[in-house]
């Protein structure tokens, strides 16, 4: 069956970086687009980055625009976001997502089981 799994989040100071990962199983991973979503406490999930089959087309949310960069790696079949100069709004769960077409809206797929981020004032 298809797997995403998460990994990289954690607890971290304002102004930090981090770098998320996604490790895609049971898909064909170069034919699916990749999303990344987040998801704070009592708030809707939030659509932050997707990127197409190839890598040659990314687009964001306005939230990180020219923070964050997602990027993938068809030959490791993982996809990943890039964090930098984090705010304490950042903070949230942080789920990738796998759908046939390019988009930023919640209807993907598949669904990993979301990482923990954590930013610190």
């Amino acid at each position: 069956q298809v797997q995403l799994v998460e990994s990289g989040g954690g607890l971290v100071q304002a102004g930090s970086s981090l770098r998320l990962s996604c490790a895609a199983s049971g898909l064909t991973f170069s034919t699916y687009c990749m999303g990344w979503f987040r998801q704070a406490p009592g708030k809707n999930r939030d659509f932050i980055a997707a990127i197409s089959r190839s890598g040659g087309s990314r687009s964001y949310g306005d939230s990180v625009k020219g923070r964050f960069t997602i990027t993938r790696d068809n030959a490791k079949n993982t996809v990943y976001l890039q964090m930098n100069s984090l705010k304490p709004d950042d903070t949230a769960v942080y789920f990738c997502a796998a759908d046939p077409v390019l988009n930023m809206f919640n209807g993907y797929d598949y669904w990993g089981q979301g990482t923990q981020v954590t930013v610190s004032s």
